[in-house]
């Protein structure tokens, strides 16, 4: 299959008098409908990566692309499209608007994006709150749900423009075991289901495990490249 998302030769360097480098010449692909996660603790640079792919953040060496189309040197408009049509984005800290229902958080990227709902769009809105499992509360205020129905519908916000790629940021680092373990199952389908390319986020081998690629990143390098299998073979340690 074709890369969809690579970098070559990626630094990243923060600070003007006092400099500190947290990626060192990274060179990373990621095929199409592929399910990827990045392991790595806690500064490692992880989290920099994903920033980079998403076009949220620039390298200040290197090259980054997605889907062919080179985006460290676009200007802020085109990315912004970038952002809104190619990418859909999964962390930590959901980000619901409060003052809005589950279905108007859901409508939101669009809104931004085009502006004016129409038919289509709230139709494709309430089938995927259906596929994450939240469609009986969807007019529920956003402040009336549980932790893991608030991530659900942040999964469903991020599918909504139909992106080709989800960066998911920890996704599950404030659930449960039992709900972690539903989320992931989700990711996984809607993966299958829509060819969607994954890349995941985490500090926890448990979650890394469920993917078919395991990167793991040590002080801004890439130090493991490994499938799943091989992974647990390894014993590798974070």
């Amino acid at each position: 299959m074709a890369n969809i998302i690579e970098l070559k030769n990626v630094s990243k360097t923060y600070g003007r008098s006092i400099k500190t480098t947290v990626l060192h010449n990274v060179s990373l692909s990621f095929e199409e409908h592929s399910f990827n996660s990045i392991i790595g603790a806690s500064g490692s640079g992880k989290s920099t990566i994903l920033n980079i792919m998403g076009t949220l953040d620039k390298p200040s060496e290197g090259e980054v692309y997605i889907k062919g189309n080179r985006i460290d040197t676009m200007k802020k408009n085109s990315l912004a499209e970038i952002r809104n049509k190619t990418i859909g984005f999964i962390f930590q800290f959901h980000y619901l608007l409060p003052e809005f229902t589950v279905l108007e958080n859901v409508l939101m990227p669009y809104r931004i994006g085009k502006g004016k709902l129409n038919d289509k769009i709230i139709k494709r809105a309430e089938e995927l709150l259906y596929l994450v499992g939240i469609d009986k509360v969807k007019n529920n205020m956003a402040t009336n749900l549980s932790g893991g129905q608030q991530q659900r519908t942040a999964i469903a916000r991020a599918l909504l423009n139909n992106p080709d790629i989800v960066l998911a940021d920890e996704p599950t680092g404030n659930l449960d075991s039992k709900s972690t373990e539903s989320v992931y199952e989700l990711l996984r389908d809607i993966n299958k289901e829509y060819s969607t390319t994954f890349v995941i986020i985490t500090h926890d081998n448990r979650i890394a495990e469920k993917t078919d690629r395991i990167i793991n990143i040590t002080d801004g390098k890439v130090d493991g490249d490994f499938t799943a299998e091989a992974y647990k073979k390894s014993n590798f340690v974070v």
